[in-house]
């Protein structure tokens, strides 16, 4: 990898570069990473912008929608003329305008395949999930673990927020382990029913841009073992620790997606609550303590992007 980074680099990023955790080689290193973002809205937003200002070289979006009026309150990418635009387009310009160094991939689609979404996701370092719904979360958690891809994931309801990281690998729980696939009759709140905070959403975006560049520079991401919550009412943030379930369905001692089971899109949606063809392995019936409560059902978690 080429440590070159030109003088208009080098002032751009100075304040990283006089990091000790960064420095030339660290920011080369960024130059060169490609980071995935799943959901151009609250949790999205943010994060492009952070990232992109940071000096990643390559950023994609992926996200199906056009902007409304009532984006506004917290998606900062868009501004009030960009109304009925797409969104992907309109980000494309607001992160060139921010930093042209910065490569877009804009991505106009709403991914529900699981083979289209292996393909996206193989070709990025990192890919950061602040979707709208358990099943894009769902699916984008197992294609990412399948093929061996960081995934960060941030959501937020309210003015509550959760993080948390999955890194590929034996030791490491991955996103099914905590997150309990909800009763086909449970129906998640949304933002437009819940109602959502902006800042809220600033927050948890910022926070999954910190953990993407501290991967990609290869510090190690204790979080990967933990749960992260944000209660932005109180100013607190609660840590749990993430273990492995030996029954999850994806990275369990006998899993039901493979490669082979991917490939054939045995993954299915079902746009009410999240992927379901997993759930022929049984659940475990020691559920991990996670403090204050047990499991977490995907319904009991903010699953929202904004």
């Amino acid at each position: 990898m080429s440590l070159h980074l030109s003088m208009t680099e080098r002032r751009r990023y100075s304040r990283n570069i006089v990091l000790p955790e960064v420095g030339l080689s660290g920011q080369a290193r960024l130059k060169s990473a490609r980071v995935l973002i799943v959901g151009a809205g609250g949790i999205g937003s943010p994060a492009a912008l952070y990232l992109a200002a940071a000096g990643i070289g390559r950023i994609g979006l992926i996200d199906g929608d056009t902007v409304e009026l009532s984006n506004l309150q917290r998606q900062i990418l868009f501004r009030t003329d960009d109304v009925d635009r797409v969104k992907v387009d309109c980000a494309r310009e607001a992160i060139s305008a921010l930093n042209p160094l910065c490569v877009v991939d804009a991505h106009h689609v709403r991914i529900g395949n699981a083979r289209i979404t292996r393909e996206l996701v193989r070709g990025y370092d990192v890919v950061i999930d602040g979707s709208d719904n358990f099943c894009t979360r769902f699916l984008v958690s197992d294609c990412c673990w399948i093929e061996g891809v960081a995934l960060v994931s941030a959501s937020a309801v309210g003015f509550q927020g959760q993080l948390m990281v999955m890194i590929p690998g034996d030791e490491n729980p991955c996103y099914r382990c905590l997150i309990e696939e909800p009763e086909p009759h449970h129906r998640s709140a949304t933002c437009t029913q819940a109602g959502i905070f902006g800042g809220v959403v600033g927050v948890m975006g910022s926070l999954a841009a910190v953990e993407a560049v501290k991967i990609l520079l290869g510090s190690d991401p204790g979080i990967a073992h933990r749960f992260l919550a944000y209660d932005g009412l109180r100013c607190r943030f609660i840590a749990a620790e993430r273990v492995r379930d030996p029954d999850c369905p994806l990275c369990g001692e006998q899993p039901v997606a493979d490669d082979a089971a991917m490939e054939a899109e045995s993954i299915l949606r079902d746009g009410r609550h999240g992927a379901r063809s997993l759930r022929t392995v049984k659940q475990s019936q020691q559920l991990r303590q996670i403090s204050p409560g047990r499991k977490a059902n995907a319904g009991n978690l903010c699953g929202q992007q904004l």
